[in-house]
Parts: structure tokens; C-alpha cells; sequence
């Protein structure tokens, strides 16, 4: 399902960014504009989306079929409302380890409720982003803007993003050395 857009409440995929928006940058600068902007589609307002009702099932359903680890979670009935969000960790961590029926459980019951989830905007730079990944042990991340949630990216996004800014400094580097900048 796809989502318009959803209204913030308390907060605290999958091409590399393009070498030449890096450039205009320099060196990490990127931002996770940049990234949303090189992921196209995704980056256009809408995002893979579940309800608090929905089971957990169904959840861990679109997750496989869509080939993503984290689904946005809103309110039934209230699309602008974000209730948090449900990765494949809450998933084994909350059902698989505790002996729950998925097919019995609501996505509400086991979700990282938004007033726990941490967030960036699109102008948090790259490397913030990452260390604020690292440092809370999370994968995905949504993004939001003043309007409300403009996306998500995901750890995979930011590591691509930070390899490609290294690796342009480096051929910037070189052809430096080799007297061709």
C-alpha cells in the first residue's frame, strides 16, 4: 500500500547518490536530500505502510514481498497520523522469541510507537545520520520535513552514500597526485 503524506507527531532503497550532486557538495556533505532525490520513486512522498490493526502477518507479508526490512505504521482511518513503525526485528523479537501467533497479533501490539522513533530531515547529513543509526542499533530510519514524513532510508541507503562520497574524494585525490584536477 502506499501512503500520502503523514503528519509528524514527537520525534527525537536503493541506488547510490550520483557522483555529480556530491561533487557539488564536497566532501561529506551529502545529505539525506541527496539520497531521497538518487532513490527516485521512493523518495516522492509515498512509502510502504501498515495499520495498527493489521495483523502481524500481513505486516511480515508485504515486508517479503516488497523486499524491505521496516514498514511505516499508521492510525486506521487516519493516513496523516503516524503510529510508528514495525521492522523485522520487532518481528522476532516480539513474536518468533515469545511464542506469539503473527496471524493473531496486531501490528499496534508490538510496534516502535512514535513517540520512541528516531528521526531525521531531509538537510541531516549523511554521517549524522549514520552515527545516530549505529549509536540506537536501528536500520531504517524516516524522514521528515515540516509538512510530515517524506520517507525512509535505510542503513544500506546511507552506507552506499557514504562509500560513493569516499570513493569520488579518492579519484579526486588521485587526479590531483597525477597533476590532472
Amino acid at each position: 500500500m502506499v501512503n500520502p503524506l503523514l503528519q509528524p507527531a514527537a520525534f527525537s532503497r536503493c541506488e547510490s547518490v550520483t557522483p555529480a550532486r556530491i561533487e557539488e557538495h564536497g566532501f561529506e556533505s551529502t545529505t539525506i536530500s541527496d539520497i531521497m532525490k538518487a532513490k527516485g520513486k521512493g523518495a516522492d512522498g509515498s512509502w510502504l505502510w501498515c495499520t495498527t490493526d493489521d495483523t502481524v502477518y500481513d505486516a511480515v507479508k508485504s515486508m517479503t514481498q516488497n523486499n524491505v526490512g521496516a514498514l511505516v505504521v499508521v492510525k486506521p482511518g487516519e493516513e496523516k497520523s503516524i503510529a510508528g513503525i514495525i521492522t523485522e526485528r520487532d518481528y522476532l523479537r516480539k513474536i518468533i522469541v515469545q511464542g506469539r501467533s503473527s496471524k493473531s497479533t496486531k501490528v499496534g501490539d508490538i510496534m516502535t510507537e512514535e513517540n520512541k522513533l528516531i528521526t531525521v530531515t531531509p538537510d541531516t547529513r549523511v554521517l549524522r545520520a549514520m552515527e545516530l543509526m549505529t549509536d540506537n542499533r536501528i536500520r531504517h530510519i524516516p524522514v521528515i520535513n515540516d509538512t510530515g514524513m517524506i520517507g525512509m532510508v535505510s542503513i544500506g541507503d546511507v552506507v552506499r552514500a557514504v562509500v560513493s562520497e569516499h570513493r569520488q574524494e579518492l579519484d579526486r585525490l588521485n587526479a590531483f597526485i597525477q597533476g590532472g584536477y
